[in-house]
């Protein structure tokens, strides 16, 4: 994500803790992709996370990519959804380009992934379209 993008998402964001118009709140929130259901702090975590990464990626990772299923050592645990996740995830055939494309490889991958049924470091929700960060 540019950096003119992030200002935008920072600057419409404050100008949401100002506004009384539910509305109005509302767009901007769908409009940046930011879940209503975040806690305030949650969603100051999530803006300051944009802002230090400046795009789609976890604890260094970028959540896009060539992917290795694995059944230990893992770079990121999880767990599949059908609600509430942290990520979209688009399996793609080629070209895993965009936040939350990610193809399953059986070498060199770009990262590993364990799933888990309990204490994940990411929620994921298998999607056909729109993928990306929650």
């Amino acid at each position: 994500m540019k950096k003119a993008s992030i200002t935008l998402i920072i600057i419409s964001l404050l100008s949401l803790s100002l506004t009384t118009n539910t509305s109005e709140a509302d767009n901007i929130l769908n409009k940046y992709k930011i879940s209503k259901e975040l806690s305030s702090i949650k969603k100051k975590a999530a803006i300051i996370h944009m802002m230090k990464s400046g795009d789609c990626s976890w604890n260094g990772i970028s959540l896009n990519g060539k992917v290795q299923i694995v059944d230990a050592f893992p770079d990121i645990k999880v767990e599949i959804v059908d609600a509430f996740p942290d990520i979209k995830v688009k399996w793609v055939d080629a070209f895993p380009d965009d936040c939350g494309e990610w193809q399953e490889v059986e070498a060199f991958p770009d990262f590993k992934i364990q799933i888990v049924d309990a204490f994940p470091d990411l929620k994921v929700q298998e999607v056909d379209a729109f993928p990306g960060m929650n």
